[in-house]
């Protein structure tokens, strides 16, 4: 901690310094009559050779504003459905507010594109794929919707695949620091017209943590205005039970000062029904008991997020702030009946049991963040600084009992007992970060401290049919602590036709977990670096070459380290694995696209020693256990194809296609340790049709369709779904208000079967979820609702490894 102490001081020293400037260029666009021009594209180049030097587009009132502009002499044009202004010479010693610039468009030609939205756009840069629909048919749903819509992005069950690793969302380069599930509710409200694109980035760059896979970084457009917004939103589920959410934001901007604050509950009652087989195999491979369970869960939740974020501007070199994310969910319940059949080989019933399985919840997630930026006198040079806290505090308490009965129906035993236990995990992070230009490179460099301190415990206590308050045998005490220290270093140069960046990270790590039952320490201390390189080749408009390598890590979860279980029924039990250790993984992927509507990736991934979900059935003692553990190898390799575009004004296509194989290595600890390889070849189908249909753009439908032939989970393999989802969306009152209907899973395929058979294993499951509902959205906005907020993030990869339930 001492280390981490010094960091901290290092990080919050000020900077005082007032050297070199860079200043604002301000103004609007409009036609000859003098009628406003919005979304057009504003140009900025170098008046010397006329070299591009940055560019923006105007807003849906024709202003736009070029920050960050060093002095010099400059030319500035718009531009606008084929037609440009006049260059305007400009030599910049100041802030400059322009006033108009004219546009000579004929009326007719303004109102026919008005009300027609732009299209969607892709750009392979080196290390990202960047989709822009700002002012499009696809940023007329939410932020949920835009991601559903990306190339490249794979949705399973609610879970953002890019090919096939789980990938984190960033909003504006901050990490939304949330479970799956409560991402997904956060985006749904977060309006998709703040969205000005989304960078797919398969192979993260050094300055990201080695830790994770692939990244999908929301960009939001940049404020522009003073003054304040509100919104309310609600929705109305009808599932298999009902449900409704609620939430409201605001935010305040002057010179300054930027506040948002945002409010949400979410109230659930969900009912998941799962179908569970066993068949017990004895020494000579026969099949000597049938084992069937019927899960019927109700989950009751009260999920609340409060986020408050404050950016404040000291002067035109110096900015501060300070984001708060805050999760409560209390007095969430699980009340679970399995009811089982016990058979024999030839299927005649032998006896039954019925288990009731009540567990509560209580866990809390409270993260802050300060971040300080200073920009050097050297124009595009800066200095950050960031500092983060996390705390996780958790409690559940669970009470199980069986009843056990013959063939007849007739009472044989009881079976019951109770568990208490709690979590706490605190995180502390200090970060700096330096960037400069050199020539015509930059360079990036900066280092990071993390440190982690975990405590659970669980008590197993009043069994049916003893005396013992508490079963000290599976009861434990679990302690881990984690330090990361990292440092990194990446360069990018740009040629005429060629791209390059190059990155390194080192991290070392020390860490120590002890169990108090066991009576046993796992530590580990070890360095590792993490090079990262991108190469693209674009020999014209129409044609790109990448290339991209990545070296990344993934450590265990915080709850995946306890060596505590989980019981479903005291045959059927999750346990946690102490002895886990950090797997490496090795990405590698070529890049065809043309026209920036077709895409062509062949890619590679080496996981290592993947930490994978494995489920063992024991034929003695026949049980079922599901463990984390490190396989042996495991890899994935595939070829993607991706398209696009616009096939008629009113309707914007996009498939993606990817033909994949993956396989797994891992020992089979209930069959003799034998070595076996799970391996698959899939496709996976994902067609999205967006359509505007109505002439002036607020009435929007789109039909998906998503298919995945199988795929590979661990142990599992499961067999095909298919969704069928159809959408549409109204907006109302000049866009300040917008309802929306959506139906999802319209076939009822989209719940696959689970299958482990290998070796002495044969066991199944088909969980059940609400996957079929229609869905009723709401939303208003008021105030100068035309504001863009500042709403964004945190980026801390070690929070993505507390697993919120």
């Amino acid at each position: 901690m001492k280390h981490f102490a010094f960091f901290l001081f290092l990080m919050f020293l000020t900077f005082t310094s007032a050297t070199g400037q860079t200043f604002q260029i301000k103004g609007k666009v409009v036609d000859r009559g003098n009628k406003i021009i919005p979304y057009a594209n504003i140009l900025l180049l170098q008046a010397v050779d006329s070299t591009f030097v940055q560019g923006t587009s105007a807003d849906d009132s024709g202003h736009f504003v070029l920050s960050e502009v060093d002095s010099d002499l400059y030319l500035l044009q718009a531009s606008f459905v084929g037609k440009g202004s006049e260059p305007r010479a400009l030599d910049i010693t100041s802030d400059v507010s322009l006033g108009a610039l004219i546009i000579p468009l004929d009326e007719n030609n303004l109102d026919e594109v008005v009300v027609t939205s732009r299209r969607p756009t892709l750009k392979k840069l080196s290390d990202r794929l960047v989709f822009s629909v700002e002012n499009t048919v696809v940023s007329q749903g939410t932020s949920w919707d835009i991601l559903k819509g990306t190339p490249g992005v794979i949705i399973n069950q609610e879970e953002l695949l890019v090919r096939g690793e789980s990938a984190t969302v960033y909003l504006n380069d901050r990490k939304i620091q949330l479970s799956g599930q409560e991402v997904k509710d956060l985006l749904d409200g977060l309006s998709g017209t703040t969205i000005k694109s989304v960078e797919v980035i398969a192979n993260p760059p050094a300055r990201y943590e080695a830790e994770g896979g692939p990244i999908l970084n929301i960009v939001t457009n940049k404020n522009i205005v003073p003054g304040y917004k509100g919104s309310i939103n609600g929705t109305y589920t009808q599932a298999v039970f009902p449900k409704y959410s609620f939430g409201t934001s605001h935010y305040f901007k002057t010179n300054k000062l930027n506040i948002f604050a945002n409010y949400s509950i979410n109230p659930k009652k969900e009912l998941r029904k799962t179908d569970k087989g066993i068949n017990f195999i004895d020494d000579t491979d026969a099949v000597f008991s049938r084992w069937s369970t019927d899960y019927n869960q109700i989950n009751r939740s009260l999920a609340q997020n409060a986020n408050l974020i404050v950016d404040y501007d000291f002067n035109e070199k110096n900015s501060l702030n300070l984001t708060s994310n805050m999760l409560f969910n209390p007095g969430q319940e699980q009340e679970t009946v399995l009811n089982n059949e016990i058979r024999n080989a030839q299927s005649v019933l032998d006896s039954t049991f019925m288990t009731q399985n009540s567990t509560a919840f209580d866990n809390s997630n409270l993260a802050f963040d300060l971040t300080y930026v200073h920009k050097l006198k050297k124009p595009g040079a800066r200095l950050s600084f960031n500092g983060h806290y996390t705390n996780y505090d958790g409690q559940s308490e669970q009470n199980l009992s069986s009843t056990y009965f013959d063939g007849g129906g007739n009472f044989l035993r009881d079976f019951g007992f109770d568990t208490d236990s709690q979590q706490d995990i605190q995180i502390f992070t200090g970060q700096a970060d330096f960037s400069t230009p050199i020539g015509n490179a930059s360079i990036e460099t900066g280092m990071k401290i993390s440190s982690i301190a975990s405590e659970s415990a669980i008590d197993f206590l009043n069994f049916v049919g003893t005396d013992d308050a508490v079963d000290a045998s599976l009861s434990d005490n679990y302690v881990y602590d984690e330090n990361v220290y990292a440092a990194y270093f990446s360069l990018v140069k740009n040629w005429e036709k060629w791209s390059m960046k190059l990155g390194l990270r080192g991290e070392l790590t020390e860490a120590e977990g002890t169990s108090l039952t066991l009576n046993q320490t796992n530590t580990q201390d070890f360095f590792e670096p993490f090079p990262s390189v991108y190469v693209l080749y674009s020999p014209s408009d129409k044609h790109s070459f990448a290339f991209d390598y990545g070296r990344n890590v993934d450590r265990p979860k915080y709850n995946d380290l306890n060596p505590f279980r989980y019981f479903f029924n005291e045959n059927d039990f999750e346990e946690g694995n102490p002895t886990l250790f950090p797997s490496f993984s090795n990405n590698i992927n070529l890049n065809y696209t043309l026209n920036s509507e077709f895409f062509f990736d062949i890619y590679y991934r080496d996981n290592g020693r993947n930490i994978a979900d494995l489920v063992f059935q024991n034929n003695d003692n026949q049980t079922l256990v599901e463990l984390k553990q490190n396989v042996l190898e495991s890899k994935s390799y595939g070829l993607d194809f991706t398209v696009s575009k616009g096939v008629l004004p009113f309707w914007f296509l996009y498939a993606y296609t990817s033909v994949f194989h993956e396989e797994e290595t891992f020992l089979a600890v209930e069959s003799g340790n034998e070595q076996f390889t799970n391996e698959i070849n899939g496709v996976y189908g994902y067609l999205a049709n967006y359509l505007t249909l109505s002439k002036d753009g607020t009435f929007t439908g789109e039909l998906t369709m998503t298919y995945i032939s199988q795929f590979l989970f661990g142990s599992y393999v499961s067999d095909e779904q298919l969704n069928l989802t159809l959408g549409l969306r109204k907006s109302l009152f000049k866009n300040r208000a917008t309802i929306s209907i959506a139906a999802e899973d319209i076939l009822e395929r989209y719940i696959p079967t689970y299958t482990s058979r290998y070796l002495n294993q044969d066991n199944f499951y088909r969980r059940r979820p609400e996957t079929q509902f229609i869905r009723l959205g709401f939303t208003y906005n008021f105030g100068n609702f035309k504001l863009q907020d500042n709403e964004r993030g945190i980026d801390k990869k070690e929070r993505d490894r507390l697993q919120n339930e």
